[in-house]
């Protein structure tokens, strides 16, 4: 038959790397033609001699379901009538490259196999949504003014099933029971490890095989959406992990895919990663460009995604990331910045927006690259956040010190006030800080068990008392000892423990001040939101200072004890007179604290200090963290 999906209008916007839909004409898709229910295939294989459907429905024969060229664009399509919703199916391709011949996984596939299986699944995308009011609303609840609270999930090991059941890691099974922990801790946003199917669960998904195909270790395509549209209806935003940075090199996958280099460079100086074995994008190729936005609004599109964290920025920016002299090739110029890379990251921004202007796309990019989370008009890389990297790597350094040191690093833990209006950024205690010989966020950190929890406890307390949106990952809320291993899921026994259970409270208080406390959120991404108090006190590890609200009513006084000694009659100066309230302390015995602290507040007093009129004479409890607020 030469029944076709595609009109002409496809074939130019693809061969122009301007296909933002791409996944509605290429891949499987269930139609009706002259009268009989089948399904339509189209495939990009240039390069071919030969393309056929092979799959359960022909005996996987490589010669009974031929496709056809469709002129010059380079894709190969054709309809084949009697396959249903749920065929298993593969293309069978011969290369004009001598010897070649490979069957190939689809690339526009909706739906794969359970690895190690590796075919793809004709699957329509029919769900009924029930988050309309969540999806008329987001644009305030990802705004830059908003409380963004994430809780970063990989799913397979996040919770071990009640009794009785086996599909807690399941998309549908998961849902109730992370909708009901994270309401309760109060984070505003839940941000899953990629679930793009993957064939190595080891890598935690961030090494790709499909780009329009959630991983079926987990349920179906619909499953999925039904745990997203649990999350919205719950007021929960949605942030899935995507990785346009590299892909596998397995024999099913992207790779070599027509007996050419066609998704990556053919030079491995430019399209092999040195660390992680995998191919790189060609971003370049305008028919790679049309892909890869179409994945990114895919699953905006077809999963309300309410944002995309955007893996290894650094490593798509930069020729030379983690080469040696002489393996890499330089751009035009004689630079090492991938300017295709760095202009497919601009569209990509652009696009999202465009059509998606309520949601987030983050990048992690861990080096001093500028602007990248400013608008591409103003030269910037045009992403929504940042994750602040710098931050991360600083205050982990100095908190891991014995107590005894710390004062000689004090720089380490004021650094970020002189930059951290330059972007828009998120803070992120991530997988990657728990993971590779690391250690759990609570043994690395120095002294005693009561020292180790009183350590965490100001590490998360310090991270929503800074400027920036919050990123915790799963375990860490309640003092997982373990290293996190994907094999397993995490202790929740450990909640039997007081101090895991007073860590806990503390991490649902600390998301409740929040949000209720605008100065804590409403100038996260403005320099006016922070102001110095004093930050120069090396000698007793004492850090104050103010979190600015819209208002001067609003302001929030944080004070930071980074010893384990008491400090008596510290006086910090303020701008008001009147009583302050102690809003939190992270040394209170609710959440296994010592108990010291200013009995609920103090009234300023008429003594000047730190260059104002008025001033708190405080208790500073043993490696702890204040929060304080002037009383109406």
């Amino acid at each position: 038959m030469n029944f076709s999906i595609l009109d002409e209008n496809d074939l130019y916007l693809f061969n122009e790397g301007t296909h933002l839909r791409l996944y509605e004409k290429l891949g499987a898709h269930r139609i009706e033609s002259g009268g009989r229910w089948g399904t339509f295939f189209a495939v990009w294989a240039p390069d071919a001699r030969e393309v056929s459907v092979i799959g359960d429905f022909n005996g996987w024969n490589r010669t009974a379901n031929r496709l056809h060229p469709r002129g010059v664009s380079g894709i190969w399509e054709g309809f084949i009538p009697g396959v249903e919703q749920g065929a298993r199916y593969k293309y069978w391709i011969v290369s004009r490259q001598s010897g070649f011949a490979m069957d190939k996984a689809d690339p526009l596939a909706f739906a794969a196999e359970t690895p190690p299986a590796t075919a793809s699944v004709v699957c329509e995308l029919y769900y009924s949504w029930n988050d309309r009011a969540w999806m008329e609303n987001r644009y305030r609840r990802n705004a830059l003014g908003a409380p963004i609270s994430i809780y970063e999930v990989h799913l397979g090991s996040w919770m071990l099933a009640p009794e009785g059941r086996e599909d807690i890691c399941s998309y549908r099974g998961a849902a109730a029971r992370l909708v009901e922990y994270v309401r309760q801790l109060g984070f505003t946003h839940v941000e899953f490890l990629p679930l793009m199917e993957h064939p190595f669960y080891g890598s935690w998904g961030y090494q790709t095989s499909a780009y329009f195909a959630p991983t079926r270790r987990y349920g179906t395509p619909q499953d999925l959406m039904y745990l997203v549209d649990y999350l919205h209806q719950h007021d929960i935003g949605v942030i899935l992990d995507w990785v346009p940075s590299h892909f596998v090199t397995d024999a099913h996958g992207l790779g070599l895919f027509d007996g050419t280099h066609l998704y990556e460079h053919a030079d491995p100086r430019q399209g092999l990663h040195p660390d992680w074995n995998t191919y790189i994008f060609n971003y370049g190729r305008n028919e790679v460009r049309s892909f890869l936005l179409s994945s990114a609004l895919f699953w905006l599109d077809q999963y309300h995604a309410d944002g995309l964290r955007v893996d290894a920025v650094a490593s798509m920016l930069y020729l030379d990331y983690s080469r040696k002299e002489g393996e890499w090739i330089p751009n035009a110029h004689g630079g090492r910045e991938n300017l295709a890379a760095i202009s497919f990251l601009r569209q990509l921004n652009e696009l999202v927006y465009r059509h998606h202007p309520d949601v987030l796309t983050v990048a992690e990019e861990s080096t001093a690259w500028p602007k990248v989370s400013r608008p591409v008009y103003d030269g910037g890389l045009g992403f929504g956040y940042k994750w602040d990297m710098g931050w991360m790597h600083d205050t982990l350094e100095y908190l891991r010190r014995d107590p005894i040191h710390r004062k000689h690093h004090h720089n380490q833990i004021t650094f970020r006030s002189v930059y951290a209006a330059s972007e828009n950024f998120v803070l992120p205690l991530s997988h990657d800080e728990v993971v590779h010989g690391k250690g759990s966020l609570l043994e690395r950190m120095p002294g005693d068990d009561w020292q180790k929890f009183a350590n965490l406890r100001l590490l998360l307390g310090s991270m929503y008392a800074q400027p920036g949106k919050k990123l915790l990952f799963m375990g860490s809320e309640f003092g997982q000892r373990r290293e996190w291993n994907h094999d397993d899921v995490l202790d929740w026994e450990l909640l039997a423990q007081a101090p895991h259970q007073g860590l806990q409270k503390w991490v649902e208080d600390l998301n409740r001040l929040y949000r209720t406390e605008p100065a804590l959120h409403d100038r996260d991404c403005h320099p006016e939101g922070f102001r110095w108090v004093d930050g120069s006190d090396a000698v007793q590890s004492v850090l104050c200072f103010l979190r600015r609200g819209r208002e001067p009513d609003q302001d929030v006084l944080v004070v930071c004890n980074f010893t384990p000694v008491p400090r008596t009659n510290y006086r910090v100066g303020v701008v008001q007179s009147g009583f302050w309230k102690e809003l939190l302390n992270s040394d209170a015995p609710l959440y296994g604290g010592s108990g010291q602290g200013n009995i609920g507040g103090t009234p300023s007093a008429p003594i000047p200090c730190h260059n104002y009129l008025w001033s708190l004479n405080l208790v500073l409890p043993p490696l702890a963290i204040l929060f304080l607020k002037m009383a109406k």
